[in-house]
């Protein structure tokens, strides 16, 4: 029978080998990644390029499960709702994690309080783009012909407070020009009505805009990044045509249950930025038209915190609201 003393040192042994036993034991099943869109689009597409080479080093399946619908809510609630152990992860974006609570007068799930962040995963840089039959190849171009428009000019979007919405909006004050939203369910339709010329400009997200802006159908005045793209190199930012200080992208990042165990979300961080830094999986986002962001949970963290900082006061001051 072993002394107070010694049954002390074991007790204190098993405590410290309890973290170790943890992490080593997870993961032990397959890992479900909800995406709140559905099959086969951009979103999706990101979730499965990243998931195979996490999947590997984890040692377990992740699982794509697709619930589309209600601009995010309907994937963020069940995440929200799951069972906070690791084994859920979630894809969040713009709105779920910082436009939404202002969109939405009700929401059955909390940003702030129901998600606790793993890492960026990429940004959309949003480009402004006009049908190429207009006569306009610059901003100062674009300015002086929308200046010049009775009763404003019209700009289309995949939907009222979408991140291209609200970006049109910013854009709007900063610039002093009278426009009047379009929206449309969906970038593809949005897209297709400027390419047709019912539409006469929007900001397209990378991706969307991707093949007809190389393909030339749909020409680019400004990217709205501090730096070019590598992805469209030959487009002038916005910056540097004189718009200081204007970023516009659609983003999405990884998130998990608040509750999550601090060494799980810790594992699943790590391993995401270790990913995200693998040069196939750069080329594959990258070739998509997208930015790739490794970061850290605490890095991320700021980022909401700016994020909701700058679309909330845009969303009250043009009072959009989604239901």
């Amino acid at each position: 029978m072993p002394t107070p003393f010694s049954l002390r040192q074991l007790l204190a042994a098993a405590a410290l080998a309890l973290p170790a036993l943890s992490q080593a034991a997870y993961p032990d099943h397959p890992i479900e990644w909800v995406v709140p869109y559905a099959a086969g689009g951009g979103s999706d597409v990101v979730a499965r390029v990243v998931a195979e080479p996490m999947a590997k080093a984890l040692g377990q399946s992740i699982i794509i499960l697709n619930k589309p619908g209600a601009a995010t809510n309907i994937g963020a609630d069940y995440a929200a709702r799951a069972k906070p152990d690791g084994y859920t992860l979630l894809t969040g974006d713009t709105g779920t994690l910082a436009a939404n609570a202002f969109l939405y007068q009700k929401l059955s799930y909390s940003a702030e309080k129901d998600f606790a962040p793993v890492g960026m995963l990429v940004r959309f840089p949003l480009i402004l783009v006009v049908n190429p039959k207009l006569p306009i190849k610059n901003l100062a171009e674009f300015s002086a012909w929308a200046k010049a428009q009775q009763g404003g000019v019209s700009y289309a979007t995949p939907g009222a407070g979408s991140p291209h919405h609200l970006a049109t909006e910013i854009f709007k004050e900063q610039a002093k020009l009278s426009l009047v939203h379009v929206p449309y369910k969906g970038a593809a339709p949005a897209v297709q009505d400027v390419l047709g010329g019912q539409v006469p400009f929007m900001f397209v997200d990378s991706v969307a805009g991707f093949q007809n802006i190389q393909a030339g159908k749909l020409r680019a005045i400004g990217i709205a990044t501090p730096q070019r793209s590598k992805v469209f190199p030959d487009v002038p930012t916005l910056e540097e045509q004189g718009m200081k200080g204007f970023e516009a992208y659609a983003w999405q990042g990884l998130v998990v249950p608040k509750a999550t165990p601090e060494d799980r979300v810790q594992r699943l961080s790590e391993q995401l930025q270790a990913t995200l830094k693998d040069p196939a999986v750069v080329k594959r986002l990258e070739d998509m038209g997208l930015e790739v962001t490794a970061t850290s949970r605490a890095d991320m963290a700021k980022f909401l915190v700016t994020e909701r900082n700058k679309l909330g006061p845009v969303i009250k001051t043009n009072n959009i609201q989604l239901d």
